[in-house]
Parts: C-alpha cells; sequence; structure tokens
C-alpha cells in the first residue's frame, strides 16, 4: 500500500520545488495512482524517467563571442513504444520543468492510446534574444550532444515553446547528415517540402474545439451559444481563437505576455490575427478593450482556455476563475491547489493531456505517412483526429461518470493504466 507520504524519493533526485510543474505532475499521478490500488515500486516506476540527460551547448554569436546554454532532455516512459515529446527554448527551462513535461506526455500518449512513451527536451535561452543563424547553430549543437538519445524509432522530437517547424528541420537534417541518409521521422512538425503533415500546424487547437464541443454537448449546449477567453495567443490560442470563431462561438477576450484585449461583442479574431502577425502582440489592438493577463482569467465567459504557460491556476488565482469550463491549452496551466478550487466552485476541467493532445495526434500520423513514405490528404487527417479525439473524450467522461472521479482523474487513470499494463506485461529485465 502506499505510504501517507509517498513512494520513497528515487535516488539522485531531490524533492520537486513547491508549486512547480513537477510537484503538480507528481501529485496527478498520486491522485490516479491511489485510485488504481497500485503498490509504492510501481509507483516510484511510474514517477521515475527512464534517462535523461543534461548537455552544454555553446554558441558562437554573430560577433564572434562565445555563449553557454544549459540543453536537457528526459524520456520518461518508454513501456509503450519510442518517447515523443517537443523542444523547448524558453530562458526558465530547467531540468525539473522537462521531468515534468515530458510525464505529463507519457499520459497524454496513453490517453489518446498512441504507441509512444512520453519525452521531452529544452535548451535554456530566450530565442527572441538571437539571430536565425545563431539558432540554427544552437539547434544543431543540442542535436548533435543527444544524437545517442534520439531516433524515429527512440525518441522523436516536435516543435514546442519557442521552437517551430524550422528548427524541427535543422534537427532532422543534423541528424541525417550524421548518420549518412536522409531520415524525415526522426522528427514531426516539420515543413511540409522535407515529410512534414498537412494539418500539424493546427492540430492541438483543432483537437482542442473537438473536445470542448464533446464537452459542451454533454450539458446540452453548442459551441454557436457560448462566449470564450483564450490565455495566450501563440501557436496553440491563435488557432483556437480562430477555429473557435469559425465554428460560431463568440471569442470576448485575448491576451499574450504583454497583455489583453477584450470585447463583449467578440473580437473581430481574423483582423486580431492579421494585427498580431503585423505588430507581435494583441496589445494596441483597436477591436477592444485593453485587459490584464490576469483579469482575463476571472472574465464571466462560458469557456476559459489557459493556453501560455503551466502554473497560471493556482491558490491565488484559481479562485476568481468565472468560467463554466477550463480546457487546458497549455501543459500543466492547474496547479494541485488551483484544481481542488476550481472542483469546489463547480467548474469542470478539461485536462490538457486530453483537451491538446490533438498535436500528438497529428504528430503521430505524420510519423506514420514518414515511415511508409505515403502522405494523406489534409481531409483524412481532420477526419482521423476528429474521430481520435472525439473517443478519447467519450471513454474518459464515460469513466469520470462511472467512477464520479473529475475528468482530470478519469484521463490520467486511463493513460496511467495503459503505461502500467504495458510494462506490467513486458516483465521486468533481467
Amino acid at each position: 500500500m502506499q505510504t501517507a507520504h509517498g513512494p520513497a524519493q528515487e535516488a539522485g533526485q531531490e524533492g520537486p520545488r513547491e508549486g512547480s510543474p513537477l510537484a503538480t505532475a507528481h501529485a496527478q499521478l498520486a491522485s490516479a495512482v491511489e485510485i488504481l490500488g497500485y503498490d509504492d515500486g510501481l509507483h516510484t516506476m511510474l514517477r521515475t524517467p527512464r534517462r535523461e540527460i543534461h548537455v552544454a551547448v555553446p554558441l558562437r554569436l554573430d560577433t564572434g563571442d562565445i555563449r553557454l546554454f544549459h540543453g536537457f532532455r528526459v524520456q520518461h516512459n518508454v513501456s509503450r513504444g519510442p518517447g515523443k515529446g517537443g523542444l523547448r527554448y524558453h530562458p526558465a527551462v530547467d531540468i525539473e520543468e522537462v521531468r515534468a513535461l515530458a510525464m505529463w506526455m507519457t499520459w497524454k500518449c496513453g490517453v489518446v492510446d498512441l504507441p509512444y512513451g512520453g519525452a521531452k527536451g529544452g535548451v535554456a535561452i530566450d530565442p527572441r534574444d538571437y539571430s536565425k543563424s545563431e539558432l540554427e547553430r544552437v539547434t544543431r549543437r543540442y542535436t548533435s550532444e543527444i544524437m545517442p538519445m534520439i531516433g524515429p524509432d527512440t525518441d522523436i522530437m516536435a516543435p514546442d515553446m519557442g521552437t517551430d517547424e524550422q528548427t524541427m528541420a535543422w534537427v532532422m537534417d543534423t541528424y541525417s547528415v550524421n548518420r549518412g541518409y536522409t531520415i524525415p521521422a526522426v522528427v514531426t512538425g516539420k515543413p511540409l517540402a522535407v515529410g512534414g503533415s498537412l494539418g500539424r500546424g493546427t492540430a492541438t487547437s483543432a483537437g482542442l474545439v473537438h473536445v470542448t464541443a464533446s464537452a459542451l454537448a454533454e450539458a446540452g449546449a453548442d459551441l454557436q451559444d457560448v462566449t470564450v477567453a483564450i490565455q495566450g495567443f501563440g501557436k496553440v490560442g491563435s488557432h483556437a481563437a480562430a477555429i473557435f470563431a469559425a465554428r460560431g462561438a463568440r471569442v470576448l477576450a485575448v491576451s499574450d505576455q504583454y497583455g489583453g484585449i477584450k470585447s463583449d461583442d467578440g473580437l473581430d479574431v481574423p483582423r486580431l490575427t492579421d494585427y498580431v502577425q503585423a505588430t507581435g502582440s494583441v496589445v494596441g489592438f483597436d477591436g477592444g478593450d485593453p485587459i490584464t493577463n490576469a483579469q482575463l482569467l476571472t472574465l464571466s465567459v462560458d469557456v476559459l482556455v489557459p493556453a501560455a504557460i503551466e502554473g497560471v491556476l493556482d491558490e491565488s488565482t484559481a479562485d476568481g476563475v468565472r468560467a463554466r469550463w477550463v480546457v487546458e491549452g497549455a501543459n500543466g496551466p492547474t496547479t494541485a491547489a488551483g484544481d481542488v478550487l476550481l472542483k469546489k466552485n463547480g467548474v469542470t476541467v478539461v485536462p490538457d493531456v486530453l483537451a491538446n493532445a490533438g498535436g500528438v495526434v497529428v504528430s503521430y500520423f505524420e510519423w506514420v505517412q514518414a515511415n511508409q513514405t505515403y502522405w494523406w490528404t489534409e481531409q483524412e487527417i481532420a477526419d482521423k483526429l476528429e474521430q481520435r479525439m472525439v473517443a478519447s473524450y467519450r471513454e474518459v467522461a464515460a469513466l469520470a461518470r462511472r467512477e464520479d472521479i473529475s475528468l482530470r482523474d478519469a484521463a490520467l487513470v486511463i493513460g496511467v493504466k495503459r503505461v502500467a499494463d504495458a510494462h506490467l506485461i513486458r516483465g521486468l529485465y533481467p
């Protein structure tokens, strides 16, 4: 049985910082393990990364000066297949964050039943401060340093915060040149010209809207009936806003790291998107009134989509949420303490491991296409994505109703159980 303090801390790792993404990930896993009745040994195995690497990433600046960055790659679990997870460039990247993100990827792949384990990588760099040629050199050096850990059958990278399809092309080229032939399946989220997939750029956002529509349908509502606020207007938030608006929802507010904009009549999302492409921020858009990120979280809307960074809904902010649904576009936007407050206030949380899984679903489709060297149409991909996301939501919602647990607990129970079952069936070597 699990002790009151949980299983012993794994060797070589101190406990996570209180309130950190890793602390949240551990708390979520502990809740699922308790429901499943697993013992301490299995709990420790599920919690501990399979392997991880910390590398130095030296960069020769365009000026000729040398700067050193720290890079990480964590493979949390590979019992169901190769590691799968993004590469993040952000100044706050550290090993704890990468461990948490890799763990969430493990459960996410389990929830939507993909033959992958969870992985994640990152470099502690602010990409806005460096030229394209400098970022290319960082990417190629990072790739060469972690090369023994990655590959189309071992660990497949994808874009994340601060990286994009060009980054993935550099990773693929560096890996391929060192292997002596072109290997498109080593990454996903790459440009179409080098083996990318149609629909990948908007997949996370499209999946999020499919799941939102499914949650609304359970309550007898439709996307055309609801108002939406989105924190974060990057790769996920901007496309989600466009898809919500195209399907009839009123997007009342959006924000980015610089501030937000709100209109009670609904924002003109296509015009706002053009404005952001021209200026780099939603701030100053003349189609609404300025608001702060904190104010956006407390708006009286039907659906709140935190699509920026982790930990924004915590003990100090979650109690102010007035939305009926929180649909998590970012990874880990709600802390364990925030979850308690949202549940107390009757807010339904559609968890990240389900809500934002559309990206990894279409990454899987891209990997399959690259391995077959046969590409599907955009409509085929859209149909397959919708089928996978709707079926996954229904499975999670059915378990939540049957066991009277939250959607998060239900999703984690499904994901964790699939990983644990694979581990137990394979057995322990030697």
